[in-house]
């Protein structure tokens, strides 16, 4: 088990109260139109055909994908950066963790850099890759949990046409406990990324 370390999210016996990071606003609430029973194209699903060891053969779709980031950037004074954006998937604003895809042919720490960069403005002292993982069983997406640390503020975020986004800081206390609350899509890059930051230690 992990708890936060340095006194976490709560002090003197009192858990800190936490930010409405996910509060609905018109800025960044999209407004659903219609549903369908059929795909638009953006993902891309195939079939697979396995033998498997005693012979016979199973069909499998496989989900297909991309390389993803997901940045855990902490500012020079300890702050923790999340952007605020509506997910379809959920239906509601999230405060997630930065990132995005990782291109053809790209590093994934620049990659990393680059989302960072676009979605908040800040630009990394120091960036590492700490963590790998697959987005599903079903899945071919590779993801990757990158720590940057030292950020500061460089520039106003570049966001691609469809993202409508907000960058917040949080004090590192409420940072730790907003990823430990499970309100992002990304749980557990951002667990990787406290763990690498030492925000994270064992209990037992």
């Amino acid at each position: 088990m992990l708890a936060p370390s340095c006194g976490g999210v709560e002090r003197g016996g009192a858990a800190h109260k936490m930010p409405n990071v996910t509060e609905e606003s018109n800025l960044l609430k999209w407004t659903l139109k219609s549903e369908r029973p059929e795909p638009a194209g953006y993902l891309t699903v195939r079939c697979r055909t396995y033998v498997q060891p005693d012979g016979r053969e199973s069909d499998w779709d496989i989900l297909v994908g991309p390389r993803t980031v997901a940045v855990v950037a902490l500012t020079e004074d300890g702050q923790g950066i999340l952007v605020r954006q509506y997910r379809p998937g959920p239906g509601t604003v999230l405060a997630e963790l930065p990132g995005g895809l990782v291109a053809d042919g790209e590093e994934v720490a620049a990659g990393a850099a680059r989302e960072l960069l676009e979605e908040t403005g800040y630009e990394a002292g120091s960036l590492q890759i700490v963590a790998t993982t697959y987005l599903a069983s079903f899945a071919t997406h590779v993801r990757y949990a990158a720590l940057a640390r030292e950020c500061r503020k460089v520039a106003d975020p570049t966001p691609d046409a469809e993202e409508f986004l907000e960058p917040v800081t949080l004090p590192r206390d409420q940072y730790v406990a907003h990823i430990l609350s499970g309100r992002l899509t990304d749980m557990d890059l951002g667990l990787a990324g406290l763990v690498a930051a030492g925000l994270l230690k064992p209990t037992v």
